[in-house]
């Protein structure tokens, strides 16, 4: 049996689930969470989050976020599986 984690989303009404073999944006995705994307390989940052609790691990060694984005919590769901139960938080782009 796969391992399987909750990742919740503030602003969303309820968590959903991904397989730790899969991406977080695939996840969100399939449960019908609208979280923006457009290259799906780490590079135009268009599903850009904010890692608020958990642990992730990427598919490719420097997906495209500084480092001062990584030490600030920044991740691209596109490219990051979940390696356990996380809450995230989209940016603000209204601010």
């Amino acid at each position: 049996m796969k391992a399987r984690w909750r990742i919740a989303i503030e602003g969303e009404e309820a968590p959903f689930e991904a397989f730790a073999d899969q991406t977080i944006l695939k996840a969100a995705l399939q449960a019908g969470v609208g979280l923006l994307s457009s290259c799906r390989n780490g590079t135009c940052r268009a599903c850009r989050c904010h890692l608020l609790e958990g642990e992730i691990r990427y598919l490719i060694e420097w997906p495209g976020l500084s480092a001062e984005e990584k030490a600030e919590g920044w991740i691209l769901p596109c490219v990051a599986q979940a390696c356990s139960d996380l809450r995230l938080r989209r940016p603000d782009f209204a601010a």
